[in-house]
């Protein structure tokens, strides 16, 4: 191969692999507490930046920038437009039927009630599972798409 057919190759490779982490896929370093135990401060997390809208399940993980600051921030999707949320005695309830949270230590946040409040079109509710010590939807309120960068697709280090 020829030294310039050599350099092309390598310089499309380069801005191939910008535009996939500029426009596709994402690291990001989980920087709290309040995903634990699922994900804990220090993990890294692989992120598909093409989810982030109505694309968005219950249960799924993402990077969203928070409302407070502006920051990254990792959370889990409770809520989707037009479901109605509600925590009851620690208990996540969506449109009155009980969630199943094995990830969620109930005894650390028993007593805590929050809504019901219905989540508005175009935007998400996001808590995280530590729920004793999280900054989220509680706080905020919902979460419009366009703040959220996209779904966590699987943590490949970990800082536990």
């Amino acid at each position: 191969m020829s030294w310039p057919l050599m350099l092309a190759v390598v310089v499309a490779a380069i801005a191939a692999g910008w535009w996939v982490r500029g426009n596709v896929l994402g690291s990001y370093r989980v920087e709290s507490s309040s995903m634990q135990p699922t994900l804990c401060a220090g993990d890294q997390v692989l992120v598909d930046k093409r989810v982030g809208g109505p694309e968005l399940r219950h249960d799924d993980l993402v990077v969203l920038e928070s409302p407070d600051d502006g920051t990254l921030v990792v959370k889990r999707v409770v809520g989707l437009p037009a479901d109605r949320v509600a925590i009851r005695d620690a208990l996540l309830f969506v449109d009155g039927e009980r969630v199943r949270e094995p990830y969620v230590d109930h005894k650390a946040i028993d007593a805590l009630f929050y809504g019901p409040e219905v989540v508005p079109r175009d935007a998400v509710l996001v808590m995280g599972d530590n729920r004793a010590s999280s900054i989220d939807s509680r706080d905020y309120g919902s979460v419009p798409f366009s703040e959220v960068v996209g779904r966590v697709m699987v943590r490949w280090w970990s800082g536990c």
